[in-house]
């Protein structure tokens, strides 16, 4: 079973959507939290992005996988940074952080994907391309 992370990234922003205006106050909060963790200051916001990739491997959790894979993307992570922090969150979180982080580097590999194809083929030279097994 393939996993479309892109798809449940754009479902969970609607689903999220509803939860704001069912309990606006406590998402607010939770916005305000968020900003204020992501704000770059000792840590640059890609850095900041990988290691809530890495928490996301290592607590399990898919629809945080989602955001944060496309989020380590958008912030020029390449794959190989990924790829490292991944093996961090395996150390850390042992068998089954192994299986999430196959689940992560698939997510961050089909935003990546998404975004080549629709931008004829071709990433601005600051964003990453996809690296194959084997290759440096």
């Amino acid at each position: 079973m393939t996993t479309n992370w892109p798809e449940i990234a754009k479902e969970l922003t609607t689903q999220l959507r509803n939860l704001r205006g069912g309990a606006p106050e406590v998402m607010k909060a939770f916005s305000s939290i968020a900003q204020t963790a992501l704000a770059p200051r000792a840590l640059d916001g890609k850095t900041k992005e990988l290691i809530a990739l890495g928490i996301c491997v290592a607590v399990r959790c898919d629809d945080c996988i989602a955001f944060h894979a496309k989020a380590a993307f958008e912030q020029g992570a390449s794959q190989q940074e990924v790829t490292e922090v991944l093996g961090m969150a395996i150390y850390m979180g042992a068998g089954p952080s192994v299986m999430y982080a196959s689940h992560a580097l698939d997510a961050f590999n089909q935003f990546a994907e998404n975004y080549s194809a629709t931008k004829s083929g071709c990433a601005p030279p600051d964003l990453p391309r996809r690296v194959t097994a084997g290759a440096a």
